[in-house]
């Protein structure tokens, strides 16, 4: 990998822990959430309590993460202008709209509308992050790897830090859920196609079978020989044991760290009241210290891939 331009490495450090390892909170969640809050009616639940959420959570969880992941609609300004952001902790704000477009089969994302790369840049925020639906072989794969590669472009202009998280579908109608195996390629083979120039830091989903851990630390290695940048893993709703696990797994294999949510506060939200700010600031906040720990022992630092460059003492002079 190139090395990184000075905005970018400023945006990865300040992301990052002592040795140069991320343990982001995630809480860029919206319908996701709103199923959460209330299963049986999501669409009751109002932009005001998933934003009272958001702000809670992030009181009581991110001194304990290196950044803290959000979205622009109801996450980031809000946690900044209540102050529940500490100062002192990386911002990541997301670009794509929520859910994807066409068909199931066909996947298709979408950057929020009028939002964008420089507004995130604008708001001081550390670094942008990309969620796509890919997979190789769906009719939409060469359009989603161009909304990257526009992406990638547009923070490079504005010498801001990208991250990419990928999920894998199906686009198969006829056979149903990728297997476990199947899903293992697409994880790997997304990160060959997908993690090209200007995607900094790759968001991954874990790329083995969660059932058989004897072939756990074999699938992280081949993805960490796969991705030209640093990876982190999601814990996409993992059991919190299971993803501690996963976890200790992937940062033997080469990963820089994770990004964890739902594993650390989802009980959270079938509580309310003096409960929930128990919960958060007793179980969920030991969570999250506990995976920062382990990652800062444990994970590969991003500079093994991103050594120091030397500075020539004119850089700024054609720097645009």
């Amino acid at each position: 990998m190139p090395d990184l331009t000075i905005g970018k490495r400023r945006g990865l450090a300040q992301c990052s822990g002592d040795r140069g390892t991320l343990s982001l909170l995630a809480l860029d969640h919206r319908n996701n959430l709103r199923k959460a809050l209330r299963p049986e009616a999501p669409a009751e639940v109002g932009d005001g309590e998933l934003t009272a959420f958001k702000r809670e959570a992030v009181a009581a969880l991110a001194g304990e993460a290196t950044a803290v992941l959000l979205d622009p609609e109801f996450g980031a300004a809000q946690c900044i202008a209540s102050g529940s952001l500490p100062g002192d902790r990386g911002l990541i704000v997301a670009l794509e709209r929520t859910g994807y477009g066409a068909d199931p089969h066909a996947r298709e994302s979408r950057v929020l509308e009028g939002w964008a790369v420089s507004k995130i840049r604008r708001m001081g925020a550390s670094a942008a992050k990309l969620l796509v639906y890919y997979h190789p072989a769906a009719s939409t794969a060469a359009g989603i790897e161009e909304l990257v590669r526009t992406v990638a472009r547009e923070c490079a202009r504005e010498d801001l830090l990208l991250v990419l998280e990928p999920l894998s579908y199906n686009p198969d109608p006829a056979s149903g859920p990728l297997s476990a195996e199947a899903r293992q390629r697409v994880i790997i083979e997304t990160a060959r196609r997908l993690v090209g120039p200007g995607v900094d830091v790759l968001k991954a989903e874990f790329p083995a079978a969660a059932d058989d851990e004897s072939r756990w630390l074999a699938g992280c290695e081949e993805l960490s020989a796969a991705s030209r940048a640093p990876w982190i893993l999601l814990s996409a709703a993992a059991d919190f044991e299971v993803f501690l696990r996963q976890t200790e797994t992937a940062c033997r294999a080469g990963a820089s760290g994770v990004a964890v949510g739902r594993a650390v506060w989802n009980e959270a939200t079938r509580l309310a009241g003096p409960e929930r700010a128990a919960f958060l600031t007793g179980p969920a906040r030991r969570r999250m210290a506990l995976v920062t720990s382990l990652c800062a022992e444990r994970a590969r630092p991003w500079s093994a891939l991103y050594p120091a460059p030397e500075v020539d003492p004119r850089w700024f002079s054609s720097y645009e």
